[in-house]
């Protein structure tokens, strides 16, 4: 940045010469003038900077000599370089200072040309009780943006090199607003003035785009509903070849009409006659996905619980499985022949017990 330029001096411009002009863009530039306009702050300070630099002799002398290196903007960025009172503006070169920066503002807001960053996708997988209790790989279906085939996801293609249209060869484009000149490096080319690469036809020059994909989701045997996956890569792709963001899948697990999972552990209710429960029996109950006998002791009551170890659900984490839990459901006959009645009278004269003693 040329602090002469910055100034709207010549190089041979005398102290009076830099305090004339200083004072001059002070009137119009000074914070006290523009309150709480920021970019007007700005261009104050850069003008302080040159001015204190070109005022002081010794440091004079210093930049001239070498000068001040300063870094290109970043693709797309605005530079102010400064000020150029050669001639009286016009036209466009003639708007107001908050036109000017309405504009360039908005221009600098712009995300640069370049990668943009990944996005997750979630998604929801229902799958029933007992694909769940096995695991395996399930597929769910999501809207995804995908890098394009035909660029490889960069959003160009290469071509033989030739010059920039965009710019001309310049590397650059230069324009005024008002005695105020900006520059921004040339976002196609990078600022090179040269182009190796076309824009992608097939996607826009995004790099991506949207499709509809089946993804395959991984399930750890004895996932539990609620349960949230990642799918690494399963996301949405970045623009013009950046990450790949991950997909996110919540688990919806149907109940089953027999089990009640409590963490690992599974509960079943099991109906047993009255005279299994008073006489004792050997039961057949299901677990996952085989089944087991249970033996319920003579005088068993309605309620009581048996624990059958390693026959729940296994843990997704460890592998291990819970315990089953079989609790006892006492069912009367819902008919009696006359015999069966009978035989209930005698059993009822013969019983002392009072179930309901203690109870009031």
């Amino acid at each position: 940045m040329d602090l002469y330029v910055i100034l709207g001096v010549e190089r041979s411009a005398s102290a009076g010469d830099l305090k004339r002009a200083y004072r001059r863009l002070a009137r119009k530039y000074h914070p006290d003038i523009n309150p709480g306009d920021r970019e007007t702050a700005a261009v104050f300070r850069r003008m302080t900077e040159a001015y204190e630099t070109l005022i002081d002799p010794e440091r004079r002398r210093d930049y001239d000599a070498h000068g001040l290196a300063a870094p290109p903007p970043p693709a797309g960025e605005v530079a102010f370089e400064g000020f150029d009172f050669s001639g009286a503006p016009a036209g466009d070169a003639a708007s107001s200072f908050g036109d000017l920066f309405a504009e360039v503002i908005a221009g600098s807001g712009r995300r640069p040309v370049g990668e943009a960053p990944a996005v997750d996708l979630h998604a929801t997988l229902q799958i029933t009780f007992e694909q769940a209790m096995r695991g395996g790989a399930y597929e769910v279906t999501v809207t995804r943006v995908a890098a394009c085939d035909a660029c490889g996801g960069a959003g160009a293609r290469r071509v033989a090199e030739g010059r920039c249209s965009s710019c001309a060869g310049a590397g650059h484009s230069r324009w005024m607003r008002g005695h105020m000149v900006f520059s921004r490096r040339c976002a196609d080319c990078g600022g090179t003035g040269r182009r190796r690469h076309r824009p992608c036809g097939v996607c826009g020059a995004e790099g991506v785009l949207s499709r509809i994909e089946a993804v395959a989701v991984p399930v750890p045997p004895g996932v539990a509903a609620g349960a949230r996956l990642r799918v690494p890569g399963g996301g949405n792709a970045g623009r013009r070849g950046g990450a790949t963001g991950d997909l996110y899948v919540t688990v919806a697990v149907e109940p089953h009409p027999l089990f009640r999972r409590e963490g690992d552990d599974l509960h079943l209710v099991l109906p047993v006659a009255v005279h299994e429960a008073a006489l004792g029996a050997r039961v057949e109950v299901p677990t996952v996905g085989d089944r087991a006998r249970i033996r319920i002791p003579p005088g068993a009551q309605s309620g009581q619980r048996f624990r059958l170890r390693g026959r729940g659900a296994p843990s997704p984490r460890t592998g291990a499985a819970g315990d089953l839990i079989v609790e006892v459901r006492i069912v009367l006959p819902r008919v009696l022949d006359e015999r069966s009645k009978e035989l209930m009278r005698r059993f009822a004269e013969n019983s002392t017990e009072d179930v309901r003693d203690g109870l009031w």
